[in-house]
């Protein structure tokens, strides 16, 4: 009974391959028929290494995931895929997939209504392009997938599949074993406990693993484990309410000891645990000063807890002194770049956690590093005594240093023990982006409104020199929809709003749509113009943001200007005043937040405009820097 049962077997199986050759045999001349997919079907549940599908409509929904740009993760859906590379559209249709190798990391982006995303890495990727099949390659009009079915199969319809290797020229086709075959598993499961195991299902339905994996794989059958593309969950993206680029500025001078040191990295690794770090949420990188600074790692060497975990425990003693200004000026000058992982729009945060006192000056450094942007906190474990005063280079350094002397930026730890109690403290206030002052610049926190004379006197050619200027001036600025806005009106007698400061939030669209202004020619109603600024420019201004008015005229207004000059100044909107030729100076001063010094500007030619814009750039980041930091 035995022996009939496998013979029995072994003939309807070598049965099933000869079948199985013959119909990749004839494969060329049957007619293909496209497999359609879901939009949730992830490339990476198809073991065909290159295959045509249908997709249906509807794909461009955020829920179906895309992970990456022109190349994609296979833990990617397919039809989004092929959305967001611009081959489909969200009405569906045809589309050829070929498997790549895996990437080190993809980048995401937003295109075609679909915003792609970030992934460190993953083992295999995909490419989508135009369903036009190539010569001499024969696609699959039934799909093989990792789980032996496809996604939308009944529970009652699991078959058993196998692949055949490949006749070249053609992709393999696969061979379902028919019901029988199961009635003859079940009826050798009655004989022998040894034998059946190399096709009875387990519990859960699936294949074993073969124990003689070689005798398998002359029957034809190819372990479970390798047809599976082990699809599993990418690793977290970080939490998206903590985006932050953060430097660790740690203590390692020789006074600190191996075993407080230890302490520290402890320290690092509990900050670590507490973030989700990942390319969606937090970055950290870890710099150690003594003598001389030095960066253990950047943002972007590891993009999850616990590979940065692993990096803290690495990280031996330096020795020297505590030079922490020098640390301070070594990250505002090279560790908030591109180049280190820096993001763009992203809060730059920097801890100095220090022993006692620093031994050098950090007052200076710290101030530039608050005009660049860059949120100071001061950790500073047992700090000087009465008796050890005397020693500190610089009295009060921790609140010379910081972005706002409220405590909110600094910490005073009683001893090294107590550190650890600090750990969700500081997460919770460097993660409160709201709160960062110091990531507003001057650079990247205003509305600014030009109002361009486009009078007659100023002619076609002087228009379109004034019109550069503008764009050198918005040229300096950081520019997006959260950072710095970009509006403009020209006028004569009359007013136009050329484009609100929600119309362009890049800098080439700003830049472009400058360029494309044209010129009006007309009279000069300068104080009109400013009414008309303020209710249809400055109206439409976000209540966070500095409010910055540049007007440019040639010659002295046929309007008073005084009243709308006040109402500018009433509505908080700090007005520069740029004066070309004919302009006159009084009136220049009238429309100028005081002190007028700072605020108003004269250049005799037009030609001469642009040497002004340092200037202007300079008085308005000093204004903004003036400003308390209580």
């Amino acid at each position: 009974m035995k022996a009939s049962v496998i013979e029995m077997f072994l003939v309807l199986l070598v049965t099933g391959i000869h079948s199985n050759k013959e119909m990749i045999q004839k494969s060329t001349r049957a007619k293909f028929t496209v497999p359609q997919i879901n939009c949730d079907v992830k490339a990476g549940k198809i073991i065909n290494p290159e295959f045509i599908v249908k997709c249906p409509a509807g794909c461009q929904d955020p829920k179906y995931h895309v992970y990456g740009t022109g190349v994609y993760a296979s833990y990617s859906s397919v039809c989004g895929a092929a959305v967001h590379s611009g081959v489909l559209n969200n009405s569906g249709g045809n589309v050829l997939v070929q498997k790549v190798a895996g990437q080190s990391s993809y980048k995401g982006s937003y295109s075609n209504g679909v915003q792609s995303l970030s992934l460190p890495r993953w083992r295999e990727s995909f490419l989508v392009s135009e369903s036009k099949p190539k010569k001499g390659v024969t696609y699959p009009s039934v799909l093989t997938y990792s789980s032996g079915k496809p996604p939308a199969a009944k529970a009652d319809e699991t078959t058993n599949t196998y692949q055949k290797s490949s006749v070249p020229g053609t992709t393999a086709q696969p061979v379902t074993l028919m019901p029988m075959l199961s009635n003859l598993e079940a009826e050798a499961a009655h004989t022998t406990s040894q034998k059946s195991s190399l096709l009875t299902p387990s519990a859960t339905g699936s294949p074993r693993p073969q124990p003689v994996g070689h005798r398998s794989r002359e029957l034809g059958f190819v372990p479970k484990e390798e047809l599976s593309t082990q699809a599993l969950e990418p690793a977290s993206q970080g939490d998206p309410n903590c985006k932050v680029d953060l430097s660790f500025l740690i203590d390692g001078s020789s006074s600190i000891g191996k075993r407080r040191f230890g302490i520290q990295k402890q320290f690092l690794a509990d900050i670590a645990q507490a973030l989700d770090v990942g390319p969606s949420g937090p970055l950290m990188g870890v710099v150690q000063y003594g003598d001389n600074p030095a960066t253990q790692f950047n943002l972007k060497t590891h993009m999850n807890s616990p590979d940065l975990k692993a990096a803290i425990e690495k990280i031996t003693l330096k020795g020297g002194l505590s030079n922490a200004g020098r640390a301070i000026s070594f990250v505002t000058k090279n560790f908030f770049s591109k180049a280190n992982g820096n993001r763009r729009g992203v809060p730059n945060v920097a801890v100095v956690v220090l022993d006692g006192w620093p031994t050098d000056k950090v007052e200076e450094t710290s101030k530039l590093a608050r005009e660049s942007g860059i949120n100071i906190f001061f950790i500073t474990i047992e700090a000087a005594v009465e008796s050890e005063k005397q020693y500190v280079v610089e009295p009060s350094f921790a609140n010379k240093a910081v972005c706002r002397t409220n405590g909110y930026y600094s910490f005073n730890v009683q001893s090294w023990f107590a550190l650890r109690k600090t750990v969700q403290p500081l997460v919770k206030r460097i993660c409160d982006t709201d709160r960062l002052a110091c990531s507003k610049t001057c650079l990247n926190s205003a509305d600014i409104g030009f109002v361009i004379d486009g009078s007659s006197s100023v002619g076609t050619s002087n228009f379109r020199t004034v019109l550069q200027f503008v764009a050198n001036l918005s040229k300096e600025f950081e520019i997006s929809d959260t950072d710095t806005r970009i509006g403009a009106v020209q006028y004569t007698y009359e007013q136009r709003l050329e484009f609100g400061f929600d119309k362009y939030h890049t800098k080439a669209d700003i830049l472009n749509a400058i360029k494309n202004v044209g010129y009006w020619s007309g009279g000069t109603s300068t104080g009109a113009a400013i009414h008309y600024t303020l209710e249809q420019l400055f109206k439409k201004s976000k209540p966070n943001k500095r409010k910055l008015m540049i007007l440019i005229t040639d010659g002295r207004s046929y309007d008073d200007v005084r009243i709308a000059a006040m109402a500018a100044h009433q509505k908080g909107v700090i007005t520069y005043a740029i004066g070309i030729a004919w302009a006159a100076q009084d009136e220049l001063d009238i429309i100028a937040t005081h002190p007028a010094r700072d605020h108003s500007f004269f250049v005799d030619e037009f030609d001469n405009l642009y040497k002004s814009v340092p200037k202007i750039i300079q008085n308005i980041c000093t204004e903004f820097n003036s400003q308390p930091r209580n």
